[in-house]
């Protein structure tokens, strides 16, 4: 990542191109505590802004062109609104700021042009979103500069759209939805059929703790397309529009006439809904040991029955629940990879990270990164020239 942080970003921006931003924009990164492969089955999902994000300071240009620079990767590029192609190589990052342009104007949108200096803490490849949130704040950069009255939701519309049409990924909208309408101190209950959402307090004293295995997840994108076309033939052979419609009951009634892998990939999203749904009221209640037995269910639930874990998250999540402080962990994301989400008590947080960091080099010769990290506010766009340097 680059050695400069948010506070020095205005006079990065300065000795790059010369002038003065008028703007800095942050948008979060996320964690989802629980609700896993739920989305795209129109389910539940809970999850949390964390305090790593993708900042960019900016300036309005008059000439339609838009030149970027990112602080991470040390490039450059360059593109016009009259015609955004993509990009590729070295300049591939550049999409996601390219596509944001290109969503508002396919939505009708008149933008101007901007010079762009992009950095950002959120790890590239750990399942924390960086994409969403790099997203998520172009295309508030873009909305602000052009003086647009958008909403936060639609702003995570939008930075979907452009992920899905011009980036070329088939995600669904959890991930711009947190980054853009998280709120301090709380998880976000996203309905992902109505896109109803509703804050749901983190009780005090609960650190969230987030460890990347290191395993890069290779196999995601051919397991993540054969899941859905899993979850798809259930709800057919259920006569549902999607499993969401379905009760644990119903599920249990027809387990006969549905194939056995079927039913269990069926079984994994109907208990995952209602898993979300107990852990929402659980938090409500302060009821942690019943939240930390919910985040350990939904791991057994997606390491056999959606079978979408590996031998290091696995590791991961046992050495976790052996820590002194641990409340509840599981595999968080796509799987094959990436990050597990730990609920701890806040007092035992560091001795939490050193015996987990410990306890799982020992198993797997893998040091992982690991945050502490806590809920913090969806995305929000700073006027320069108004409120001076951002805090």
């Amino acid at each position: 990542m680059g050695e400069i942080t948010q506070h020095d970003l205005p006079a990065a921006f300065r000795r790059r191109f010369e002038a003065e931003p008028s703007l800095m924009v942050r948008a979060p990164g996320r964690v989802n505590l629980i609700g896993e492969h739920t989305d795209y089955n129109q389910g539940f999902v809970l999850p949390l802004a964390i305090n790593r994000a993708v900042w960019i300071a900016a300036r309005a240009r008059a000439d339609g062109q838009v030149a970027l620079i990112s602080e991470n990767f040390g490039n450059r590029s360059a593109f016009s609104l009259a015609s955004i192609q993509q990009a590729t190589g070295a300049e591939a990052w550049s999409n996601y700021v390219r596509g944001a342009a290109h969503a508002l104007q396919a939505q009708g949108h008149r933008l101007c042009g901007m010079d762009a200096l992009v950095w950002g803490d959120v790890p590239v490849g750990s399942g924390l979103s960086s994409s969403a949130a790099l997203l998520v704040a172009s295309t508030l950069a873009f909305s602000a500069l052009a003086e647009l009255d958008l909403s936060p939701l639609d702003i995570a519309l939008r930075a979907q759209q452009a992920e899905v049409e011009f980036v070329g990924v088939n995600v669904g909208v959890m991930d711009q939805m947190i980054s853009a309408l998280g709120q301090a101190g709380h998880a976000l209950l996203i309905d992902c059929h109505s896109l109803a959402h509703r804050p749901v307090p983190v009780p005090n004293g609960v650190a969230v703790v987030i460890a990347d295995s290191m395993k890069r997840r290779g196999l995601v994108d051919s397991k993540y397309n054969e899941r859905r076309a899993e979850c798809e033939e259930g709800a057919r052979r259920l006569g549902v529009q999607s499993l969401r419609d379905v009760t644990i009951a119903a599920l249990e009634a027809k387990r006969a006439s549905l194939p056995e892998l079927i039913w269990r990939r069926c079984r994994h999203v109907v208990g995952e809904n209602a898993r979300v749904l107990a852990c929402v009221e659980a938090l409500r209640a302060g009821r942690l040991d019943e939240v930390g037995a919910l985040l350990v269910q939904s791991h057994e639930s997606l390491r056999d029955d959606y079978e979408v874990s590996c031998r290091e998250l696995d590791v991961m999540v046992e050495a976790a629940l052996r820590q002194e402080g641990i409340i509840g962990a599981r595999m968080t994301g796509a799987g094959f990879g990436g990050c597990t989400v730990n609920l701890v008590r806040e007092e035992r947080a560091g001795r939490f990270v050193d015996g987990l960091r410990e306890a799982y080099r020992a198993q797997t010769g893998l040091t992982p990164s690991i945050y502490v990290c806590r809920a913090t506010d969806g995305a929000q766009a700073i006027n320069l020239s108004l409120s001076g340097q951002p805090t």
